[in-house]
C-alpha cells in the first residue's frame, strides 16, 4: 500500500467554538433591536449555562430556558449559529428588521444564499436557524407562510434540473468492506482502521458515535461486546443507547478487530480511535516510528480514514464518506433478508422513512414484483 494514499491523521480545521457559556440565561428576546444585538443574544441563548439552583424563580426559569437549548446537538448549535450570523450580517446591510422577520425578507436572504453558491442543504439550515431563533424569542415563526415553502421547493427544483443535489455516498456492504480491508497492513495504524471499520459496520455506527467510543463503554459478553453509546443522534431524548458488537468467525469480526489494536496501542482506558502520527525526519536515518495520541479522533478523522482506506483500494476517494459503513452494514441486511423491524433496530431509526435513506437497493431488476408475468 502507497502510503502517500493516506492523509495523515492531524486535525481539521476547527469550526467556530461556541462562545463562552453565560452563567445566567440571557437578556429578553431583542425585538426591535440592530442585528448586532440580535446576534450576540442568540450566541448568548445558544450557550447558556444551567445555573446553579438557588431555590428563586427566576433561576428555575433560567435553568429550564438552558435545558430547552440542550435539547440541540452541539454541531446543530454551531450550523444555527453560522445561519443567524449570515442573517443579522444581511439584514444589516439592507437595513431590515432582523427580529421579528418578515416572510417577504425570508425569502429574499434564502434566494440571496443560494444565488452565492450555497448548497441546498445548508439553505435549509438556514431557514430552520431562522425558525428557531424565531422560536425561542417568543415570536411569530415567518419561516412558516406558505410561500416561505415554495421558495424552498423551487431552490430544489432548481438544484435537481441542474444536477446540483447531493449524491449519496456509496454503501459499504460486506463485499465492499472486504476489498477495504484487503491492502490494510499490520502497523499500528493498519490495526487502528481495521478495527474503526469493522466496529462501525457491526455496529451500524455513525462517524461521530466512532469517534466517541471510550473504554468503559465497551462492556465483554459470553457472544461479543455490548457497545453503550452515552448519547446518539437517532435518540432525541438523551437516553443512552446500547449496540452489540458480535463475535465472528471471519476476517470481518469486529471483536478480535478492536482487541488486536486495543493491545497494540496499549488502550486500557480512555478514548478506543486515537490520533497516530509520525514525527519529522531527521537527517539520513530510518523513520521515527508512530506515536499514538491521547485524546479521541473527530469525526471528520473517521471520514478522512475510510476515503484513504477506500483510496488505496482502488475506489474513487470521494466515494465513500463517514455514513457508508452505516449504510452497508443496513444494506447488506437488507439484501441478506432480514426484517425491515430488525434494520431499523440496527440503525436506531425512529421511522422507516428515514431507515430508507440509509438503505442502497441493489439490482432492481432482482424480485421485480411482476418477474414472470410480462
Amino acid at each position: 500500500m502507497n502510503p502517500a494514499l493516506l492523509p495523515p491523521d492531524g486535525p481539521p480545521e476547527p469550526p467556530p467554538p461556541l462562545p463562552a457559556p453565560a452563567a445566567v440565561a440571557p437578556d429578553p428576546p431583542p425585538r426591535d433591536q440592530p442585528p448586532a444585538t440580535v446576534r450576540a443574544w442568540f450566541d448568548a441563548a445558544a450557550a447558556a449555562m444551567i445555573p446553579v439552583d438557588d431555590g428563586t424563580l427566576s433561576t428555575a426559569r433560567a435553568a429550564a430556558t438552558a435545558y430547552a437549548h440542550r435539547a440541540k446537538a452541539d454541531n446543530t448549535r454551531r450550523a444555527y449559529r453560522a445561519g443567524i450570523r449570515a442573517w443579522c450580517a444581511w439584514c444589516d446591510r439592507h437595513a431590515l428588521p432582523c427580529l421579528p422577520a418578515r416572510a417577504t425578507d425570508v425569502v429574499a436572504f434564502l434566494a440571496a444564499e443560494r444565488g452565492r453558491g450555497l448548497s441546498v442543504n445548508t439553505i435549509d439550515l438556514r431557514r430552520a436557524a431562522l425558525r428557531y431563533l424565531h422560536f425561542i424569542a417568543g415570536c411569530p415563526v415567518p419561516t412558516a407562510e406558505a410561500h416561505v415553502a415554495e421558495t424552498m421547493a423551487g431552490i430544489r427544483r432548481d438544484a435537481a434540473d441542474r444536477g446540483q443535489l447531493p449524491a449519496k455516498k456509496l454503501a459499504a456492504t460486506a463485499d465492499i468492506l472486504r476489498q477495504l480491508l484487503a491492502p490494510i497492513g499490520d502497523d499500528l495504524a493498519g490495526l487502528r482502521d481495521r478495527a474503526l471499520l469493522l466496529v462501525g459496520f457491526a455496529g451500524a455506527l455513525r462517524r461521530a458515535e466512532l469517534a466517541a467510543i471510550q473504554i468503559e463503554h465497551l462492556e465483554p459478553r459470553a457472544r461479543g461486546l455490548r457497545l453503550t453509546l452515552p448519547r446518539s443522534k437517532g435518540e432525541r431524548t438523551g437516553k443512552m443507547v446500547t449496540v452489540a458488537l458480535p463475535y465472528g468467525t471471519t476476517e470481518l469480526c469486529p471483536v478480535r478487530a478492536l482487541r488486536r489494536w486495543q493491545e497494540a496501542a496499549g488502550i486500557t482506558e480512555g478514548a478506543v480511535f486515537r490520533r497516530i502520527w509520525r514525527p519529522p525526519c531527521r537527517g539520513d536515518g530510518p523513520p521515527p516510528p508512530s506515536r499514538l495520541g491521547s485524546a479521541a479522533i473527530d469525526p471528520g478523522t473517521v471520514a478522512r480514514i475510510i476515503q484513504a482506506r477506500a483510496a488505496a483500494a482502488g475506489f474513487e476517494r470521494t466515494a465513500l464518506g463517514g455514513h457508508s459503513l452505516k449504510r452497508g452494514a443496513l444494506t447488506t441486511g437488507m439484501d441478506r433478508g432480514v426484517h425491515p423491524t430488525r434494520l431499523k433496530q440496527l440503525g436506531r431509526h425512529k421511522s422507516y422513512a428515514v431507515l430508507d435513506e440509509y438503505l442502497e437497493l441493489g439490482d432492481p431488476f432482482e424480485g421485480h414484483p411482476l418477474s414472470g408475468l410480462l
